[in-house]
């Protein structure tokens, strides 16, 4: 009889619960989409944690309820969206809705850094970005904001974290799981010691923190409470994993940093996979991957492919009604707008800022559009919004390519993006590249299980585990004509964009406090 795992990937828009057998074929799987947050003022962006769990046990319950193999599950693996914090009390209980990811709101820079690291941060060119990470820690604008709620803040904890409490009963997360403004040493892979600066910036008590555990280690157990709200076995260990984005990169199975992961997720990310500590971005770190003691450099571009969720909502109300007659997702009918313009747009080009950076783009970052003309249509508008994801990430490769002194010859795509073959072709094509597609696509949840599988000692290492339980389904070459009309297209308009509007940008940030200090 085999044995499978169950992975739990809890993204922004959905919950996804999927088992999977020895060699990464899904069994069964079912997914719940869920609101991805509210907002009482403008900015902000929250989540209550109960709703989260209630979506999960919702998600669990409809696999497993008429599922034959339940107790063939010999292990269990959380996934989660980054970023997303929680505070709960000495009871377990939240103390107030989990800030997202996705919020604006702004702390105050109180007596750190102060004059003489000032100077110092400063003489670096980096006393701006230490500022900004100050202002966006979630931690220091509770304490600031809600300090009685602070006080009684028992556990400070990521989803991942505040999952594994609900089903282990342990204050205990993944080390891989560890990405956000948390006092965390990335070089070391623990928390940071008092006297350390992210310490200083990020003053999480250490008391409020979770124990942390390496990717494929044992957390704990499925307790009796669980099993019953859940349907999972009770005693099914549970087995730490890592971040969504760092599980993607494992699902697609990348173990060598001459390939990238493209995850064209909700947030678009371009990663690599090292055992040495890189900076792609100056002073910013790579986070810890779903492999140990490895790192996993990244450029990030915020609201990647949410950008297809906005134009949906915007500009998308046909294909959305025309679809639900269909039963099908608006995606597939928006990919036949692809087909209707050609590579390019006809000079259309986008550059995808929707969200600013810490340091790449600058917090006065926005998102522009130029060169339209009276041909343009809705198609050529998300063509671009496409294009315009693929050329940030492309230009994420040649800084990763220059700082980590390493040739990336081929990349795999997960996420939404990697069930278009349109999509898959335009990226070969702006890549100039081999473009691979996972046989399995949600290589999140899969990268979770193959945590689990090495961790259970179904396979004893990872690189193992990576050959039995990945394979590429599909492979796009780059089209020799439409490679040079993007190559051009990169070199001699995309990249000159962001130096040429930045006055721009700055002036609007200045006339209008958006976005707002």
């Amino acid at each position: 009889m085999e044995d499978y795992i169950l992975s739990i990937d809890s993204g922004t828009q959905s919950v996804r619960a999927i088992i999977f057998d020895n060699k990464g074929q899904i069994v069964a799987s079912e997914k719940t989409s869920v609101e991805p947050y509210f907002s009482t003022k403008p900015g902000y962006a929250e989540q209550n944690p109960d709703y989260y769990w209630d979506n999960l046990k919702l998600t669990t319950r409809k696999l497993l309820i008429d599922f034959p193999g339940t107790k063939q599950i010999k292990g269990v693996s959380i996934t989660t969206q980054r970023g997303t914090v929680i505070n709960l009390d000495i009871n377990g209980d939240s103390l107030r809705p989990a800030i997202m990811w996705l919020d604006q709101r702004k702390a105050k820079v109180e007596k750190y850094p102060g004059i003489i690291n000032n100077l110092g941060f400063r003489a670096v060119s980096m006393l701006s970005t230490v500022k900004h990470v100050i202002r966006d820690c979630e931690a220091n604008w509770i304490r600031q904001n809600q300090n009685e709620i602070w006080a009684k803040t028992h556990k400070f904890l990521f989803l991942s974290g505040f999952f594994i409490f609900k089903l282990t009963g342990r204050f205990t997360d993944s080390v891989g799981s560890i990405v956000g403004y948390f006092p965390i040493n990335y070089k070391k892979h623990r928390w940071s010691k008092s006297y350390e600066k992210n310490f200083k910036m990020f003053p999480v008590e250490a008391t409020k923190l979770p124990d942390l555990v390496k990717p494929s280690e044992l957390i704990g157990y499925i307790t009796d409470e669980a099993s019953r709200e859940t349907l999972i076995p009770k005693g099914t260990p549970v087995i730490a994993s890592a971040s969504d984005k760092a599980c993607e990169a494992l699902g697609s199975g990348i173990i060598e940093p001459n390939i990238a992961a493209l995850s064209y997720g909700t947030t678009a990310t371009i990663q690599t996979v090292h055992k040495k500590y890189i900076e792609v971005v100056k002073f910013i770190p790579p986070y810890p991957s779903a492999i140990p003691g490895y790192y996993n450099t990244e450029v990030m571009i915020q609201r990647g492919y949410w950008m297809i969720r906005w134009f949906r909502n915007e500009f998308g109300f046909k294909e959305v009604e025309e679809a639900k007659k269909l039963n099908i997702e608006p995606e597939k009918l928006f990919d036949k707008m692809l087909d209707q313009v050609p590579p390019g747009s006809m000079g259309l080009t986008l550059q995808p800022y929707w969200s600013p950076g810490v340091k790449i783009p600058g917090r006065e970052a926005k998102g522009s559009m130029i060169g339209f003309g009276d041909v343009h249509t809705r198609a050529h508008v998300y063509r671009a919004i496409i294009e315009g994801i693929g050329y940030a990430l492309k230009d994420g490769l040649i800084r990763t390519q220059k700082h980590s002194s390493q040739t990336i010859n081929r990349v795999i795509v997960s996420g939404g993006g990697a069930q278009s073959t349109g999509i898959l072709q335009i990226t070969a094509d702006i890549f100039d590249m081999q473009v691979d597609q996972p046989t399995v696509t949600e290589t999140s949840a899969l990268g979770a299980a193959i945590n689990a599988a090495v961790g259970l000692g179904w396979y004893p290492d990872f690189k193992s585990a990576i050959e039995q339980m990945t394979s590429v389904q599909e492979t796009y070459k780059p089209d020799g004509k439409n490679k040079l009309i993007y190559k051009r297209l990169f070199n001699e308009v995309y990249l000159k964009m962001y130096k040429r509007l930045k006055p721009l940008y700055n002036s609007i940030k200045d006339i209008t406090n958006y976005p707002e200090e």
